[in-house]
């Protein structure tokens, strides 16, 4: 007997001896009168037996049936899921199987098959938590993730994540070589194209987002990122740690799980078929994670159409005329093709623009100009002085006296060799 059952064996001696009245027992255990004089009945019939459970020792109802624990078992053990967690893998076992397990059913028999491993929580130092935005598009967070997606079917590779603040929800993602200027600002384009421009990004302290050197400097260093987002009127607030932009770092563990495993049931191997797949990932993602914002007003802007992206996200310079009309730039020249004369253009400074193909373009008073690169001579040899020591000496003539050095007949030079080297 358990010691529930001991508990209400003393309790109805408590009863037959008349110490104390059913309802008042039925109060301390916790059940109705009712149920307590069936209990009583029960133990005046079969004594102390009556009150152990009938069910113990019987197989449960809820059972699951073998043929059914079996599939599950044989999924549970394929390669192919190898590394799913409970969660993960119940909805894998209801979508590929149609067999509806809970998630700690399926933990427990990946327990027993030796494919999961049971966790102990570590104590951790919490972070507070920040509230919310109230408004969809109020902040956007902003990321980038290095992993190896593919596993080893490809490189690494970079995933940048774009993850509204007040919903959770994954506005935009793409695979990219790497973190850069240009990876971020084509995304840029695609998610203020498709959805406006948010109010403020959030992001880390990477350099396509903030100059970390400051040394010296009267004045604060601009990006071309901010640049770029201060003509749109999108502000960037740069966080001081992980934690403060916690929804877009939660969405990449998240993504780092689950990702990974359904581009490996899909057979992807490149991330030209990753970023196809990427759209419907992100709809069955923002589905189950995403959730509702407090106000149901939206602070994305509709993107003016006088707006050119594509300029706007090139690396912007200035660089001075020569007197001959040439503009150096990235270590090479480009002569300005023009009609007009040469003083319109000498010692004026223009805008030199840079996009991702590399295509160089300059821009004096709102109007693109018209450039030629120009070839680059290499640069003759450097004369060098005879003293150096890096010169090479010249071998001495054949009869050169150096060449009889020590050796003399009468007193006079003897010459020993006619060869020149």
């Amino acid at each position: 007997m358990n010691n529930k059952e001991l508990l209400r064996k003393s309790a109805i001696e408590g009863v037959l001896e008349r110490r104390v009245s059913q309802k008042e027992v039925a109060a301390r255990l916790g059940i109705s009168e009712r149920q307590f004089r069936r209990i009583l009945q029960r133990y005046r019939l079969e004594g102390v037996t009556g009150l152990v459970s009938r069910k113990r020792g019987v197989p449960s109802n809820r059972k699951m049936e073998a043929a059914i624990r079996e599939i599950v078992d044989n999924f549970i053990n394929d390669p192919l899921v190898k590394g799913f967690g409970p969660t993960l893998m119940a909805e894998k076992v209801e979508q590929m199987k149609a067999i509806r397990l809970s998630k700690e059913t399926l933990r427990k028999m990946m327990i027993e098959a030796g494919v999961w491993k049971s966790k102990v929580k570590k104590k951790v130092e919490p972070h507070y938590a920040r509230p919310r935005r109230k408004h969809r598009g109020e902040l956007v967070q902003i990321d980038g993730s290095e992993h190896a997606w593919l596993e080893d079917r490809a490189p690494k590779a970079t995933l940048l994540v774009f993850v509204d603040d007040a919903t959770s929800d994954i506005l935009a993602a793409e695979f990219v070589p790497e973190e850069s200027f240009f990876s971020y600002g084509s995304l840029c384009q695609r998610y203020f194209r498709e959805h406006g421009l948010p109010k403020a990004f959030y992001s880390d302290r990477f350099s396509v987002f903030r100059v970390n050197r400051r040394d010296k400097l009267k004045y604060e260093p601009v990006t071309q990122f901010q640049r770029a987002l201060s003509v749109l009127d999108t502000e960037l607030i740069c966080a001081n740690s992980p934690q403060a932009k916690g929804r877009v770092e939660r969405a990449n563990q998240t993504l780092q799980d689950r990702l990974i495993k359904e581009m490996r049931l899909l057979g992807i191997n490149n991330y030209e078929q990753a970023n196809a797949f990427l759209p419907q990932f992100i709809r069955d993602y923002n589905r189950k994670f995403a959730v509702s914002p407090a106000s149901s007003l939206d602070f994305h802007r509709p993107l003016d159409e006088t707006h050119d992206l594509a300029f706007l996200f090139s690396i912007h310079d200035f660089r001075k005329v020569t007197k001959t009309l040439q503009i150096n730039y990235a270590g090479r020249v480009y002569q300005i093709v023009t009609t007009h004369p040469a003083y319109f253009y000498a010692d004026q400074e223009v805008l030199v623009t840079c996009d991702a193909s590399g295509s160089v373009s300059a821009w004096f008073d709102g109007h693109m100009l018209t450039l030629e690169e120009v070839e680059k001579r290499s640069r003759q040899a450097v004369i060098v002085s005879s003293k150096s020591e890096h010169t090479s000496p010249l071998p001495p003539a054949y009869d050169h006296p150096w060449r009889t050095y020590g050796k003399k007949i009468n007193g006079k030079p003897v010459l020993t060799t006619l060869s020149t080297q």
